[in-house]
Order: C-alpha cells, then structure tokens, then sequence
C-alpha cells in the first residue's frame, strides 16, 4: 500500500507529519483550556512515524512523552529520535499517547489515537418496546470505545465522535399553523448500546450512522430499525376572539378573553398523529374541579352571553390511554352589564360631533329602542345596542324639540332594563326649503 504523508501546522514556525499511515491524518484542535495543540487521530498506528521540522533551531529540538498523568511528568526526553537536517523523526508512534516537542523556549503539545483500537462498528437496531411517551430508546448491537485523550494537566476528555442518530417527527408550524414531518438529527458523543431520544410524533425509521472519523475517511457506517409506530402525543392551541370595534361598547381593560357580551370566541387544537381522544373542557375552576361542558370536536366556535368566568384546556390521549396531555388553560371573563342613555344630541350641527344619539352599554344581550316624537308617533327602532338615531325621519332631519325613547333589554348578568327618558335635540335650525322636514307623519 502506497503510504501516505499527513502534514499538519502545528504553529507558525513548524509542522508535524506522519509517513505510513494508510489513510490521511484527521487533525483536530482541542479547546484552549486542554493545553494541547492539536489531536491526531491515526486511522492506524502501525508502521506510522512522526516527523517534526523544525522552523529556526533544528540542534535544540527536544522530544518528551506523557500519558495519563499529563505533561508534568515528561522529565526525561525520549531516545531513539532521528536526526536528518532540520527534521527530527520517531521512527514508530506510540498512539494513545501524549508528546511535548521542544524547539528552544517554544513547545508544541499534541495527543495522538489510534483509531484501530475504538473502531466503530454498527451490526443492527432496534427500538425498545418499552420505550415511553417522551422517549424513544434505540438499542444497537455495535460496539466503539470512547476514544480518550488527556490534558497537558491530567484531565480525562473524550471525543465527541458524533454518532448520529437520524429520524423523522412532527414540529409545529406557528405560520402556517400546522404540525409537518421534519427529518432530526441527533448528534451523540459516544458509542453506546442505548441510544434515547425525544418520541418522534409520527411512524418512522431510526437510522444510528457515524462517525465523524469514518465519515471523514469515507467508510460511514450505518443500520436502520424496524418501522417505529409512535405512541406519543401532543398538540397546539389557538384561540381567537371575533373583534368588534363599536364606538359606544365599553370594552373591559385587561388581556384576557370575553369583555363585553356576547363574545364569539373559537377555540382550535391541532393534534399530532397518534392523538385519538380528545375533547375540549370548560370549568368554573382554574383547577377543573368541575365541567361544566366538554366538546369532542378540535374545533369549538362558542358565544358568550353569560356573565361570569370560566376556564377552557383541551385535553388528548391516544388509543389506549397510554399517553396523554393537556393544553394551556385558557380564561374566558365575562363582565356585568352596562346600559346608559344620553338625553341631548346635536345633528346637523358639527359633523362628526356629538350627531348620534347612542346608548353606552357593556354585556347587553338583549336589546329593542323605541323613539317617538311628542304627539307619539314612532320614528325610529333599532334592536342592536351598536345601532343609533342620527336624528333623521324618512331620510331628512327633524325638528330641533323634545323626543322620547323607550329601551328594554337584557344583560349577560340576567338584569333586565326597563327604561324610558327624553332626548333633546339641540342648535338645529329648521329650514323649509328642503333642509328639513316635520317629525308629525299625520302632516
């Protein structure tokens, strides 16, 4: 086999090589607080030499080994180093191994594996039955040793050989609104038998595949599983209320849903595949120490018109109640009753200002106005507490004078409203040629 040179810097004014290995160097440099600068790793360590050259001092380069117990205890330098020009050779590396090469007052740290001797091996896999709700634990038949390097001080670290973990679930699209199958991948450091991760919320195939050092030198290993069939469950909530802008409704203050009756206020669940019960839950309590009503549907679209509060969840379970869950509690206030009447209005006076005789009211479920002019005719009738009198009859305004209005109504509280008051119209001036017309329908 043709051997290979790996050559990598070291630092600005030297290089470490290897001559025989059969397949290139993965050089790797460790976090700054390991003190070393770099990790090799040998796809093989046998029939291997290292080679430093020197960039200034050739004659005052120096080697020492370590091991477990750090740098420290590299006293002695080592023997049998070979010198040609400003290339310093040991003839056989030791993996697994730490060295220190000295060249005058600068040094250069490394850690060399031999990755012969942690070979990844994947044979199969398979899902554990007894895997829960939260977690799916794949079992694998393999076997790959930590690959363990040490410190210039003596501290254990271990490679992140990331092995990854491949697989398919459901995320939740806050845009679009909708659960979509999304392919994860999780990153393991280490080879183990027993692989756990997050229940993935729809069927799908496990696929354990690594590592990085294989996949660097192009040799991937990787074993599926048998169909995963999910069991575990969750969902998303949305809740919207139907807006209603009415200048004369008194809106209540706060961030909660309801305010002013009737409130329309739809409800919505988005479940992900295995979710087979479900049901939307009303209660008096915040605890749910009651229901009071329980819909089966995801979607509940209900109409407020009681006062008072209560408190919705959507609860789900799949098929045999094995796994199950809760959404957000979601508070639903619904405020007493309002009715006030004005008594003086101006149309036709200032645009836009005070031309619209209109009750203010909160919570009024029921609603019918009477207005009649003083001989008591009727003039105008309206049953929508929004609605008002622009002060006009048959499309032309009134005379300026007194009028009377009669209201009967009904709040989300269960008060009624029996109410009867004048409304004076002001700073109207009567015209005949057309600006106006008489109030009396017997004229």
């Amino acid at each position: 086999m043709m051997a290979i040179i790996a050559m990598a810097a070291s630092s600005a004014m030297a290089q470490v090589a290897f001559v025989g290995n059969s397949k290139e160097v993965y050089d790797e440099v460790p976090p700054a607080n390991t003190g070393l600068n770099h990790l090799y790793v040998l796809y093989s360590a046998q029939g291997v030499s290292m080679t430093y050259t020197a960039k200034d001092n050739p004659d005052e380069v120096t080697w020492y080994d370590f091991g477990e117990a750090g740098g420290g205890t590299a006293i002695d330098p080592m023997t049998g180093i070979q010198r040609d020009g400003n290339v310093t050779t040991l003839p056989q590396v030791v993996a697994d191994h730490g060295y220190i090469i000295k060249e005058g007052d600068r040094s250069t740290y490394i850690w060399v594996v031999d990755y012969s001797k942690c070979y990844l091996h994947l044979n199969s896999a398979t899902v554990d039955p007894e895997s829960d709700c939260g977690t799916a634990t794949i079992k694998v038949n393999g076997s790959g040793e930590d690959i363990v390097y040490y410190t210039i001080n003596g501290g254990r670290r271990v490679l992140d050989r990331q092995i990854k973990v491949i697989y398919n679930t459901l995320t939740w699209d806050a845009d679009d609104k909708e659960w979509k199958e999304t392919k994860v991948i999780e990153n393991k450091e280490s080879f183990k038998t027993s692989m756990a991760v997050p229940a993935p919320y729809c069927n799908t195939t496990f696929t354990i595949e690594g590592d990085k050092l294989l996949e660097f030198w192009d040799e991937t290993k990787s074993v599926p599983t048998p169909t995963y069939y999910t069991k575990a469950v969750n969902v998303e909530t949305v809740v919207n209320q139907e807006e209603r802008n009415n200048d004369n409704e008194q809106q209540s203050n706060g961030s909660y849903l309801g305010g002013s009756a009737p409130a329309t206020i739809t409800f919505k669940a988005y479940c992900t595949d295995a979710v087979s019960f479900k049901e939307w839950q009303v209660s008096s309590f915040p605890e749910f120490n009651d229901i009071l009503m329980n819909f089966s549907q995801e979607e509940v679209e209900y109409t407020f018109e009681d006062a008072g509060t209560t408190y919705w969840r959507f609860y789900y379970a799949n098929s045999d109640g094995s796994c199950e869950g809760y959404s957000e509690t979601y508070t639903v206030n619904i405020g007493e009753s309002v009715l006030v009447c004005p008594n003086i209005f101006s149309p036709g006076t200032t645009e836009g200002v005070n031309d619209v005789w209109k009750v203010s009211y909160k919570s009024i479920v029921e609603f019918h106005c009477w207005i009649y002019n003083r001989w008591g005719n009727l003039i105008k009738e309206f049953t929508d507490p929004s609605d008002g009198w622009d002060g006009t009859y048959r499309g032309k305004q009134v005379s300026a004078g007194v009028y009377f209005y009669v209201i009967r109504a009904k709040g989300s509280d269960g008060k009624e409203y029996k109410l009867s008051g004048d409304i004076n119209i002001l700073r109207y001036e009567r015209r005949d040629y057309g600006g106006g017309i008489s109030d009396n329908p017997e004229e």
